[in-house]
Order: structure tokens, then C-alpha cells, then sequence
């Protein structure tokens, strides 16, 4: 869970999930950050002492990477002498704002007095900050940070995929997607790289590090976790419930023809044990199957073929039914689901947004997760159904195809319902006497204060059965070191599914063999996933990317891509991005 409050663009959808408690309609709602710890990271996360962060006992265990020869990176050259003194450009202050986080436009703008003016030779100018009917939150861009001010970087692990489906969709569709959809952590976490499982426990952890592709003198730093891989025959019952949206809104075959294709798919995923109810929300909230196990399938199926679109968006009641049903099939030790299909778009209703996730926690606490699947474009409100998913420990899945369609409840359907952690955190410790700077790429979202590690009731993130974590750092090394030790230490907090509330903690020390020589030494799997997180940096516009090429990506990819379809289908991806930029001196302006 995010350790800030951030500014959320919310359609009425929220204040429509639930009904009876009399307040006024919202359109959206935003919050300013309440202490140093919201917001954009800062040193002030990094009050607590070295000492403090090792005071808990520990796991310790090496990475397993292959060996390389170590070698320091080449001395930065040397800076250009300060430009004159002038005013911030538009583009510095844009700057400035996405580095600064989510939060109010006046207050960036205020804060730009007392920061250094952005480097010249900036060639992308800012989007459009209004992406049309559709909802998406710009929540910034993480610093470089030094480590002698704050050496701990810690962040809520996310499994999430949805915004590198919306974007592929978009880019297909011809268009570049708003930069504000692009969250690096999806779609890093969209691949599969095959790390190693682990041999015992809930993970394995994987550290390497080699030279930068993209910025000369610094490094890009892997953290990878690998879950446990849990056989369909071994997981646990599941009860679900599926809460459709039926309104006029999903009236398209991308909108409820896939909804019914997907539940389809997930419902034949199903087996033994398992349960199936179904409600509807439009004009009104409908019971269409009651609480059904999976030994009558075909009428499960046949619930499902009924459904069509019409009418205006009343969900009204319509979370509240879905609880009652999942309460129905409330059994400890299982898995208890409520899967929310929607475009996200709505117009009737009147509950505060504030009700919905109190009711979303409420129903978590006793057992009950909700996961969301986004559909459509045009109106579709991103920021709405991740918010959603992220309050009731679910998964969030945006479906464009019938390909993504199965991927999700078909061929990972064991990740989705089987959770083998709970409230899994990250902490990155970054030594100062090798590192300079260094920032991480993407999680802005799943910040958490480096304080709130060891603090057992912050929320974070859920691992499903075989699911993978990976985070991209750029880091800039001390001139003249070599990584004679190892340059990070990276602790995991994690819960078991069921039982204690008490975390456990493992402790990885990056072997020193693990930092690659060259870029073109390091593991291919290290070399695409640098390739996807320097596409992502460029389609959400990062400050720290304005000099990194799409035909670098596209090199970098081409080089490290295996067979695999997804591999193949994101350099064609990167290849379609790089045409619809062409003719615009290089920057990448959303439709």
C-alpha cells in the first residue's frame, strides 16, 4: 500500500458502488500529502538510523547469478560549466512537477524557485495534461536520490499488468498512450523471465547489475523475486463472485464480448470445490445466479451467455450484493474472491468514494479480496479500477484481446488465485561509499516510508503462485571504486496467506560477481528487461530519459528477445511507437 496519498481523478463509478449512507455525489477527490513521509520521496523516510533497520533479526542468504568479471564504470565526464541564471523553461517546470509527485500544480510551481533549472537540449515537449473522457493519475517520477542522505529505498511489491495492455492497445489502435497510463512496473511486470524458484521458502531473490545501455558512467541494478509455483491440483478451493457492469457503456464486443469470453475462460479454469455467483449492476443491481458449484458448469455458463448491455450506470448497492453472495461461501482457508468487470465508466449514484473503500477493507479484513478487470476505451477510468484493486488486495487486469483474455484466466489463472504472500514489502539498502545517486524506476505508486518497513499494519502488496516481482534501479557509481563488496542489501517482509499477522524477513547481499562487466555481458533476461523499462521511462515522458532512444530500446530488444511471443510482440511495439513519433523532433506526445 502507498505510504503517500495521492491526488486520484475519479469518475462517479466510486461513489456509485455503494448506496444508503446519504452523501453527496463526487465527481473526484484529492488529498495533499499529510506528512514529510507523503508524497514524493524525501530524506526525511530516511530518519531512521542504520542501526534501527538492523535491529530485527534476519534470513541471510547469496544470490545466485552467474559470475562475471567486476570492473568500476568509467569516470562521468566531467560537467559543462553553469548556464547563465534564468527562468525555468515550460518544460523544467514540467520537470520539476512529475518529480515533485502527485500534488496540486500551484504547489510544484512554488517549489521551483529553490530547484536547479533542468539541463538544456530537452527535445519532448509535455503532453496535453487532459486525456479526454478517460481517468488516469500522473503520480511523478522517482529522483535520484543520494544515499548519504537516504540509503534506504522501500517500496510495496505489485504484480499489476494493466497498463502495459492499455498501452499496447493504444499503440496498435494507431496512438500513443497518455503518459499518465505508463506506470514502469507493469510493464516490467508484464514478462516472464524465467528466474530460477526457489529450492525452500516463498522466494528466491536475484541481484545483478551491469553499465547502463542508456546514460554513460551509471548502472542499471535488478531486484528480481521469484514466487513458489503452486500446481492447480494443490491450490486451495476458490469461491467467486462476479460483479459485471451491464450498463449501455459496455455495450461493445471489446466491452461485454470480452467480459463473457473471459468469464468463460475463467470459469472452465475452475474445478472441483469451486463455486460461482453472479450479480449484475445498470439501471439496477441483479442477483443472476446465486452461490453455484463448479459441478454445474453449464449453468454457470449459460448465466454468463445471458448478459448484454443497456441502460444508464447504477451500481448503487451493487458492491454490497456482491459481498452478501461472497459471505454466502465465506469458508476460512480458502480463497474468497469478488472480480468486478467494468469499463470503469459511471454516472448514477450517490456514496462517498470514502464509503466504497472502507466497505472494499472491511470485507479484505474478514477474507474477502476483490480484484479488478478493466475493458474498453474512450471512457475508461484507469485510476478508478486500480484504486480499487490495490484497497482489496486483488489483482488489476486491463483485457484488449481475446489472446490477453486467456493469458490472464487461463494459462496464469493459478497466479491470480492462489496468494503465497501477503503484504510484501522491498528494502533496498544502497552502499554510499560505492554509490553516488540513485533512483528507482517506477513503484512511485507503492512508495513506502523506509520507517514502515518493519511496521506490520502498513499494507502492501500480495504474491500469487509463480508470480515474479522485478525492479529496475539507475544508479551512478563513485569515480575510481571497484565493487570489491556488494553494493546492495535487499531485505523482503512478507506475511503467510492465512494465520499470523506477524511478517517474517529474508536478507539477500548482492555477490559482488553478480555486476556484469558490460551491458552485452549481462544475462539476456537482465537485457530485455532493461529494454522494457527504458520504453516505459520514454512513453511516460521521465525526465531522466529525454536523451534514451526508442532505436536503442528497439536494439537492445531485438538482441536479448527469445522465442517467446510476447517478447516478439514488444518489438514490434517499440517499432509502432517509434513511427507514430517520427516527425515530431524526437518527442513522444500523446494523441
Amino acid at each position: 500500500m502507498r505510504a503517500r496519498t495521492v491526488k486520484l481523478v475519479v469518475s462517479t463509478m466510486i461513489p456509485a458502488l455503494l448506496a444508503g449512507c446519504g452523501a453527496a455525489p463526487e465527481k473526484s477527490f484529492s488529498a495533499s500529502p499529510s506528512s514529510p513521509e507523503s508524497g514524493r520521496r524525501t530524506t526525511a523516510g530516511a530518519a531512521v538510523s542504520a542501526s534501527d533497520m538492523l535491529a530485527a533479526p534476519e534470513q541471510v542468504a547469496m544470490a545466485d547469478e552467474s559470475s562475471v568479471s567486476v570492473a568500476a564504470a568509467p569516470a562521468p565526464p566531467a560537467p559543462p560549466p553553469p548556464p547563465p541564471a534564468q527562468a525555468p523553461s515550460k518544460v523544467a517546470k514540467e520537470d520539476a512537477r512529475r518529480l515533485e509527485g502527485p500534488q496540486e500544480k500551484s504547489a510544484a510551481e512554488a517549489k521551483l524557485a529553490a530547484a536547479p533549472v533542468q539541463e538544456p537540449g530537452v527535445v519532448a515537449a509535455p503532453p496535453p495534461e487532459t486525456p479526454g473522457r478517460e481517468g488516469y493519475t500522473d503520480y511523478g517520477v522517482n529522483p535520484f536520490t543520494d544515499p548519504l542522505k537516504d540509503r534506504f529505498s522501500t517500496f510495496a511489491v505489485d504484480v499489476d499488468t494493466a497498463s502495459y495492455a492499455i498501452s499496447r492497445r493504444k499503440i496498435m489502435e494507431g496512438t500513443l498512450p497518455p503518459f499518465q497510463a505508463v506506470r514502469a512496473e507493469e510493464f516490467l511486470n508484464y514478462f516472464q523471465y524465467g528466474y530460477v524458484t526457489p529450492k525452500s521458502g516463498p522466494f528466491a531473490v536475484h541481484l545483478t547489475a551491469a553499465p547502463s545501455p542508456y546514460t554513460q558512467g551509471h548502472h542499471l541494478l535488478r531486484v528480481a523475486v521469484q514466487g513458489k509455483r503452486i500446481s492447480s491440483s494443490e491450490r486451495k478451493p476458490v469461491h467467486l463472485v462476479y460483479l459485471v457492469d451491464t450498463s449501455g457503456s459496455m455495450e461493445s464486443a471489446d466491452k461485454m464480448g470480452l467480459a463473457k469470453k473471459s468469464l468463460r475462460l475463467l470459469t472452465d479454469s475452475l474445478r472441483k470445490g469451486d463455486t460461482v455467483a453472479l450479480c449484475t449492476y445498470a439501471g439496477s443491481v441483479r442477483e443472476v445466479l446465486a452461490p453455484t458449484g463448479i459441478e454445474q458448469r453449464s449453468k454457470i455458463l449459460a448465466a454468463i451467455d445471458d448478459l448484454s448491455a443497456s441502460g444508464s450506470t447504477a451500481m448503487s448497492s451493487g458492491i454490497d450484493l456482491a459481498y452478501n453472495l461472497a459471505q454466502r461461501t465465506l469458508v476460512p482457508g480458502h480463497v474468497n474472491r469478488v472480480m468486478v468487470l467494468s469499463d470503469g465508466d459511471a454516472n448514477v449514484g450517490a456514496t462517498s468514494h470514502q464509503e466504497i473503500l472502507k466497505t472494499i477493507k472491511h470485507a479484505r479484513d474478514k477474507g474477502i479480496t476483490l480484484s479488478t478487470i478493466g475493458f474498453g476505451m474512450g471512457n475508461y477510468q484507469d485510476t478508478m479500477m486500480e484504486r480499487l484493486a490495490n484497497e482489496g488486495n486483488g489483482n488489476y487486469y486491463y483485457i484488449d484481446s481475446e489472446t490477453q483474455a486467456r493469458r490472464v484466466f487461463s494459462e496464469q489463472i493459478d497466479g491470480t488465485l492462489e496468494v503465497i504472500a501477503r503484504d510484501v514489502k522491498i528494502q533496498v539498502e544502497i552502499d554510499p561509499d560505492l554509490v553516488k545517486t540513485y533512483r528507482l524506476i517506477g513503484y512511485e505508486n507503492r512508495d513506502v516510508a523506509d520507517k514502515d518497513f518493519r511496521n506490520d499494519k502498513v499494507d502492501a502488496g500480495e504474491i500469487g503462485s509463480g508470480h515474479s516481482v522485478t525492479a529496475f534501479y539507475e544508479l551512478e557509481l563513485r569515480s575510481g571504486k571497484v565493487a570489491a563488496k556488494a553494493p546492495v542489501v535487499v531485505r523482503l517482509r512478507h506475511k503467510t496467506p492465512l494465520g499470523s499477522d506477524k511478517a517474517d524477513e529474508t536478507l539477500v547481499r548482492m555477490d559482488p560477481s553478480a555486476m556484469a562487466s558490460s551491458f552485452e555481458a549481462a544475462p539476456a533476461n537482465f537485457r530485455f528487461g532493461a529494454a522494457v523499462a527504458g520504453f516505459a521511462e520514454i512513453l511516460r515522458q521521465s525526465p531522466h530519459a529525454r536523451s534514451w532512444k526508442l532505436a536503442e530500446v528497439e536494439r537492445i530488444a531485438v538482441s536479448a528477445a527469445g522465442q517467446a511471443q510476447e517478447q516478439q510482440e514488444f518489438i514490434n511495439l517499440v517499432r509502432r511507437a517509434g513511427s507514430l513519433s517520427e516527425g515530431r523532433g524526437g518527442a513522444l506526445v500523446a494523441k
